[in-house]
């Protein structure tokens, strides 16, 4: 068994917009600093980004409406480490959660800094998409 933190921010925006900014995987370089810094490019049915720790190839599932935004990132290592990701309704806006798993071998220094990093890209994406002019 391996140590988890649901990681989550609210969101001062209905849920199915939430859902239709963060499941664009073009939307990555906006919010997601923690996993592409440039732009992000289609390769068949994967998602090819520039992380910080190398380049990635990301994987999500298929567009749904319960607000599930799970992906797949596959390193340059061949690791793959799964990432479950939800848009939830609370109240008139959204909770956005993360569930970060701890790897294999990882030390608490690194799970804490991938922590603080997805709190970092939640927080990013809360500012997008509240500044973003109501549709």
């Amino acid at each position: 068994m391996h140590d988890v933190q649901h990681i989550s921010v609210y969101i001062a925006r209905p849920p199915a917009e939430v859902y239709e900014f963060a499941s664009d995987p073009r939307n990555l370089p906006r919010w997601a600093a923690g996993l592409a810094r440039s732009e992000v490019r289609r390769e068949g049915d994967e998602w090819v980004a520039d992380a910080p720790f190398g380049k990635v190839r990301v994987r999500f599932v298929q567009p749904n409406s319960f607000g599930v935004l799970d992906h797949d990132v596959k390193l340059e290592s061949g690791v793959t480490i799964h990432n479950p990701m939800r848009v939830v309704p609370n109240a008139e806006g959204s909770e956005f959660v993360f569930t970060l798993i701890r790897q294999p071998g990882m030390s608490d220094r690194k799970f804490a800094q991938d922590k603080a990093a997805v709190e970092n890209d939640l927080k990013t994406l809360k500012g997008v998409l509240e500044r973003k002019p109501r549709s």
